[in-house]
């Protein structure tokens, strides 16, 4: 079993039903239930672009029904389902001419470092 949404909609005009579903079944056929309905094409902060049945989905989910990744996503978002705690190790890590740029910083750092520190020592010997 699975939750999951089944297209409609025109052509480049896409609008979500979300269904419970046997998993063998093909995306836009045979569900068992409706859950609710997904509209991309509205706003982000639109209330009618989720619309769930939360008892149902909840009662699916005690079934044993396994919402799929965007489906579990719009559940983390109404607060039913915990979230989850995502990796993109990649994610983070700067790109190839931001590391330059730093490789170049820290040596002009270490430079300028090593400048301020050269007078500072002939000048201390000099005092005498």
């Amino acid at each position: 079993m699975k939750i999951r949404l089944a297209r409609g909609g025109s052509k480049k005009r896409p609008h979500y039903a979300i269904v419970a579903a046997d998993s063998r079944m093909p995306r836009d056929g045979r569900f068992i239930e409706k859950l609710g309905t997904y509209n991309p094409m509205l706003p982000k902060d639109s209330e009618d672009r989720v619309k769930m049945d939360i008892d149902r989905v909840k009662y699916w989910l005690s079934e044993g029904a396994q919402p799929t990744d965007r489906v579990s996503r719009m559940l983390e978002a109404a607060g039913e389902l915990p979230k989850k705690d995502r990796s993109n190790p990649k994610k983070g890590t700067p790109g190839k001419a931001a590391q330059a740029r730093a490789e170049e910083k820290a040596e002009k750092a270490k430079a300028a470092e090593e400048a301020a520190n050269a007078p500072a020592e002939e000048a201390a010997p000099a005092e005498e």
